[in-house]
This record gives C-alpha cells, structure tokens and sequence, in this order.
C-alpha cells in the first residue's frame, strides 16, 4: 500500500488545489467519507460540505466544495466541484453577511453555501 495518494480538487471555473496527501475527508451524499491510499475504487456525489486535505507534508488544507463529484482509482483521488474554496480564500466577515441575508432572505441553499464556508475557515 503506497503512503500518499494524489488530489486533485477542481472548481468548474479552476483547479483549486493539487498534490500529494495522506487523507481526504469530504462529504458524500451517502455521508462522510475518508480516503486514504489504497482506498477501494470509488464514485460519489459531494454535497455540500467542507473538505479536509491532510497533506503529505502534515499540513492541512481545507476547501468549502458545494456539489459535484469523487473518484477514486489508482491512488489518484479527483473532487469535481462546482464551486470550490479553499479556506484561505474567504473573506470571513463576507460570508457571515451572506449568512445574514440568506437567513433574511429564507434562502436555503444561499444559506447552506454560507454556512459551509464559515465551517471550513473554522476548520482551517
């Protein structure tokens, strides 16, 4: 069993982040899913939800992904999303204001977009 695996997190409009790592934790509509080398091949639908990246270094990277895909086969791990954050890249006090409106607003899914990204600059 090989000790990393690749990532590859691709946004509809970027690749977001790619390289080596240990584990990735994302959220699947069948749950939560950990993915470490020499994972069983697989094919999921992300939902909404905060990806974990442990980096091969001991690093970690977070993204805020909203729908799209996992694969999995050969050590190469491919997240298709159609949008994608890293955690680094959010404005915070930006999206607590879309939290706000959303919730003004009775928007579910702004809300959930919102939410989902505060939780991954929390996790980050």
């Amino acid at each position: 069993m090989a000790a990393e695996l690749h990532v590859e997190l691709v946004a509809a409009d970027r690749s977001v982040w790619s390289g080596e790592a240990t584990l990735v934790v994302a959220r699947t509509t069948s749950g939560d899913i950990g993915v470490m080398p020499g994972h069983q091949p697989l094919l999921g639908v992300l939902e909404s939800g905060p990806v974990t990246i442990r980096t091969s270094g001991g690093g970690t990277v977070v993204a805020a992904v909203h729908g799209g895909f996992i694969s999995f086969a050969d050590n190469k791990l491919s997240l298709l999303a159609e949008i994608a954050e890293l955690a680094d890249e959010i404005d915070v006090q930006r999206a607590e204001r879309a939290l706000e409106r959303a919730k003004s607003d009775t928007d579910a899914g702004a809300e959930r977009r919102a939410d989902v990204r505060l939780r991954a600059v929390a996790a980050h």
